[in-house]
């Protein structure tokens, strides 16, 4: 029968009422069934932590983790009703040949923790990794030893696996062989390639690393005769990852000296496009100026010609100090410093100092010094910079000057003696310069 005016409480149901199609809607009344009132079958339990005996099809909202997961009792775990889809997009680095290293895994679908990565080289047994993601979209694994062991050119293919147990597909990398050239070192984590003359440096087909490059002109000559030092040969720093090819070093030889002519600047310097000029020579008494270069030469110790310093080049190295005051010379130029002027008749400029780069040792190393001027007089030499530089004779070349170190760039110090006597005019050669390559190995 039906009800008129007010609507009455909830009527419990009983099993004769649960046959088919006589639960209507009329007999359900919002908020009188609860979940206290079903059974596990019959809800989503959400918690924190998992319901405790569970069956087959429970539902689980598990708070902590904001995922729903259903009961399988083949494992006796819930598990998520969704999975995380794995791809690997992408892989960073170089397997190399004979050398552990790293590569760093670009996709989406990593998780958290327990990411397997497979690498399986054609013909070859598989090799695997666990590691922790930095993130959901990378991360970084170690080489297994057997894999870096094999031939180059063989190909590797990389997959990975994510916690949910979804397997991305493979992305193929070949086995690389490391760039040879020079005089090959390592410290620390870099390899280092040195070259203290010209020759190739060649990079392999398929190996990919950021190079650091330092590039350092030859020194220039000092002058012959109441002279202004050599200044140093230009420096600078040049970051690139270079594609597969043969690249030409160029080292650059000192500015030519030891006569009684006029010397010469250093000779440039060059790699991957880059080049360092070479450094300025110094002047000579009153017939000849110094030249500008990587640093410039230091002006001559005569009169008022040809005594001021030369100019460097931006970025590369500094000016060549003045001359002047009757006999003394100028100082060359360094990276680091300005030439000192001549302070006085009976004191030549200093050289100016170079600058610290540690690619080839890890430690700071000065290169590109300029020299120290010559002065006919006095009882001292003008010392030339760190980096280098030549020291500049006095006493009328009873201390002889000094030539600009090898390898460094240094430029050559200046001659104080007599440009008529032949057997003390005699300018200094500059030192050669020096390319150095570091990559992380």
């Amino acid at each position: 029968m039906g009800y008129l005016g007010k609507q009455p409480s909830a009527v419990p149901l009983t099993s004769d009422d649960i046959t088919d199609n006589s639960v209507t809607s009329a007999k359900i009344i919002d908020g009188t069934i609860v979940p206290a009132d079903l059974h596990n079958d019959a809800k989503v339990v959400k918690s924190g932590s998992a319901p405790t005996s569970p069956v087959e099809g429970n539902l689980w909202y598990d708070t902590s983790n904001d995922v729903l997961k259903a009961y399988d009792a083949t494992t006796s775990s819930f598990q998520k009703i969704f999975y995380t889809v794995a791809v690997l997009s992408s892989i960073d680095g170089s397997i190399v040949n004979g050398s552990a290293s790293n590569l760093t895994l670009n996709g989406s679908g990593f998780m958290t923790a327990n990411l397997i990565v497979t690498f399986t080289p054609s013909g070859g047994s598989a090799s695997t990794v666990t590691v922790t993601p930095s993130s959901v979209s990378a991360a970084t694994v170690a080489v297994p030893s057997a894999i870096y062991g094999l031939s180059a050119t063989t190909v590797v293919a990389i997959k990975v696996t994510n916690e949910d147990g979804r397997e991305s597909a493979s992305v193929n990398s070949s086995v690389v062989s490391y760039p040879t050239g020079g005089t090959i070192t390592t410290h620390g984590s870099y390899r280092v390639h040195t070259f203290l003359s010209s020759a190739n440096f060649v990079v392999s087909a398929g190996f990919s690393k950021a190079m650091d490059t330092l590039i350092v002109a030859g020194g220039g000559a000092g002058g012959n005769w109441h002279a202004g030092a050599g200044g140093a040969g230009g420096m600078i720093t040049h970051n690139t990852t270079p594609s597969a090819a043969t690249y030409s070093i160029v080292v650059g030889a000192g500015g030519a000296g030891g006569g009684a002519s006029v010397g010469s600047n250093g000779a440039n310097s060059s790699a991957f496009g880059q080049t360092a000029s070479g450094g300025g020579r110094g002047g000579n008494y009153s017939t000849t100026g110094p030249l500008s270069g990587g640093s410039g030469g230091g002006g001559n110790g005569w009169g008022d010609n040809y005594n001021t310093g030369a100019s460097g080049t931006s970025g590369q190295g500094n000016n060549g100090g003045n001359g002047g005051y009757n006999h003394a010379g100028g100082g060359g130029g360094g990276k680091g410093a300005i030439g000192s002027n001549a302070s006085s008749a009976t004191a030549a400029g200093n050289g100016g100092a170079g600058s610290t780069n540690d690619y080839r040792t890890g430690s700071a190393v000065y290169y590109a010094g300029g020299g120290g001027g010559g002065t006919w007089s006095g009882s001292s030499a003008a010392t030339g910079g760190n980096g280098g530089g030549g020291n500049g004779s006095y006493n009328n070349n009873s201390n002889a000057p000094t030539q600009g170190s090898v390898n460094t760039g240094g430029g050559g110090g200046g001659n104080g003696g007599q440009g008529d006597n032949t057997s003390r005019a005699t300018e200094t050669t500059g030192g050669s310069g020096i390319v150095v390559i570091r990559y992380l190995a």
